[in-house]
This record gives C-alpha cells, structure tokens and sequence, in this order.
C-alpha cells in the first residue's frame, strides 16, 4: 500500500504530526511555563521558542524521511534527533549560569527567544545532516 506516493505521503505526515505533537508536549514539560497560555497572553518569546521547536523537529523528519526507506527508520531517526535537541535545551540552561532561560522567556525576554530559536533550528540542521 505504501507503494502509493500518495498514501506514502499521507503516511508519513500522520506519523510526523503525531511524533510532533508528542514531542511537544515533552518540551512543554520540561519547561517551567505553559507554553500555549504564553503564547495565548501574546508573549513573543515563548511563541519564537516554541517555533523553533516545531521548525527543529519538523526539520529533522525532514531529513530522516529524506534519507530512509521506511517510516520506522525515519521515526527512530526523529526521535533520535529530537532526544539531542532535548539535550541542548538543557545544555543551553546549564551554560547560562546569569539567568534562568525558562524564566527570562516567560518574561517575554526576546532576545533570549529568539536566541532560543535560532539554537533549535540550528541544531535540527547539524543533526539531520548526520541522519543516514
């Protein structure tokens, strides 16, 4: 059935929009604020670090997809990708010891946004060039 390019397509986007919705809600735990109540309350930061999440991940099944043959392959590559992506999220933490990034995103920080952003985005580039 997957020989079809059309059920292959669909296929692989109902995989990667369920993977992202699972992915973000991993993130959404990890961090120390609601990210949809943020986003709702107009706060630019946290809809810039959300957006580079969803551009990372999606970004990253980009590449898998590209580069395997089946879904399985292409999903554990994701998931493998985004567990990195997790883990330069709290690199990121770790390695800015003057403030807190959860909070200074709640706080609308935007240049700490963006910052954020542009790291996953970033990084879902050097990790997918490593997906084969």
């Amino acid at each position: 059935m997957l020989a079809n390019p059309y059920i292959e397509t669909l296929a692989f986007f109902s995989i990667a929009v369920l993977a992202l919705i699972i992915f973000l809600t991993i993130f959404e735990l990890v961090t120390k604020y609601n990210d949809w109540e943020e986003i709702k309350k107009g706060n630019l930061s946290v809809a810039m670090a959300t957006g580079g999440k969803i551009f990372g991940i999606c970004n990253l099944f980009r590449f898998a997809i590209l580069n395997n043959d089946s879904i399985l392959q292409s999903l554990i590559w994701a998931g493998y990708g985004f567990v990195l992506l997790l883990i330069a999220y709290f690199i990121f933490e770790f390695l800015t010891p003057y403030f807190k990034i959860d909070e200074q995103i709640q706080q609308d920080n935007r240049a700490v946004g963006f910052l954020s952003m542009v790291i996953s985005v970033s990084l879902s580039y050097v990790v997918g060039a490593s997906v084969t």
